[in-house]
């Protein structure tokens, strides 16, 4: 599995971004697909993540209310939109595929596949 993220950039406080995540190579159903972020000095950690082959997501508490996870399965393509950015959203944001959907699915080694990421800041 490939996965390549675009789609970063800089905004202000309160303004929106759009990332996107090409993916290549067979994704089995019932894990999740996802993405994480890496804040400076911070361990990496998941932001969302949306179940292959359904549609159930689930978002770290810190981003609910304002970032939406979504995939077209059509294109291959995993998108976040992120809505009233904060400072505290500056991260680098990694595509991640294959891993839980339970209540480990935070924890990044718990999942196989991640892109090289893409950077966000929030200022």
């Amino acid at each position: 599995v490939q996965l390549v993220e675009s789609g970063g950039g800089s905004a202000q406080a309160g303004g929106s971004l759009a990332l996107s995540c090409v993916v290549s190579g067979d994704t089995p159903s019932g894990y999740c697909m996802g993405w994480f972020r890496r804040s400076e000095g911070k361990q990496r950690h998941g932001v969302a993540a949306i179940k292959i082959g359904g549609d159930s997501t689930v978002y770290a508490d810190s981003v609910k209310g304002r970032f939406t996870i979504s995939r077209d399965n059509a294109k291959n393509t995993l998108s976040l939109q992120l809505n009233s950015l904060k400072p505290e959203d500056t991260a680098m944001y990694y595509c991640a595929a294959v891993g839980p959907c339970g209540r480990r699915w935070n924890i990044d080694y718990e999942w196989l596949y991640f892109g090289q990421g893409t950077q966000v800041t929030v200022s």
